[in-house]
């Protein structure tokens, strides 16, 4: 049965690279994977997924008028249609997650989608928020702070390393961010200036 997946994770846990790996794994098996990626990340008009360990792959762009259904049936026209992946999918609309759950519902194709959940100021995505609410799997990817512990949220820094608390909540400019534990983000973002003895 084919079902909508949502994979999340503060920055740098590698799902970009989980995303592609899988996608290969379905192409060596003689299948075919559609790709897609916020129009947010274009260069030059193009798509493109890129890990931090340097693969990467073309990938359709998606922007926040785009019916995914549609376009999924069009490429269904052109081909079998083995499984979506969808990157950066904390920029989808809540509207998109209702069609990509339509494609794995009504098409019966699985629809992998991978994304953060929260932004810098600890605030979810609209995309993760309904992502969360609707998709059929839940799976958490995790990576480490800086004191070893699990990293579920992840602080904005200016040029200077100041911790950012305030601003727009996409900026895609990804070496401004660090992931980081709760309790070091909320330290960080002064969240709950801690009085008395440490615990």
């Amino acid at each position: 049965m084919a079902k909508l997946y949502f994979s999340y994770a503060a920055m740098n846990a590698g799902k970009s690279t989980l995303l592609l790996q899988a996608a290969y794994n379905y192409r060596e098996r003689g299948m075919r994977p559609l790709l897609y990626t916020s129009a947010l990340y274009a260069e030059n008009g193009i798509g493109l997924i890129s890990s931090r360990i340097g693969i990467s792959e073309p990938a359709a762009l998606y922007s926040s008028e785009d019916d995914l259904f549609q376009s999924v049936r069009d490429e269904l026209d052109a081909g079998k249609v083995d499984c979506v992946f969808v990157d950066e999918a904390q920029f989808l609309t809540p509207d998109q997650v209702w069609q990509l759950a339509r494609v794995s519902d009504r098409l019966k194709i699985p629809v992998m989608c991978f994304g953060l959940r929260t932004d810098f100021l600890g605030k979810l995505f609209p995309g993760s928020s309904e992502l969360l609410a609707v998709a059929d799997t839940l799976r958490e990817i995790r990576t480490i702070c800086e004191c070893g512990a699990k990293a579920t949220m992840v602080v904005r820094q200016n040029a200077d390393g100041r911790v950012l608390t305030d601003g727009e909540q996409v900026s895609i400019e990804k070496s401004v961010y660090i992931s980081l534990c709760r309790k070091h983000w909320e330290e960080a973002v002064g969240r709950w200036p801690v009085k008395g003895p440490s615990i």
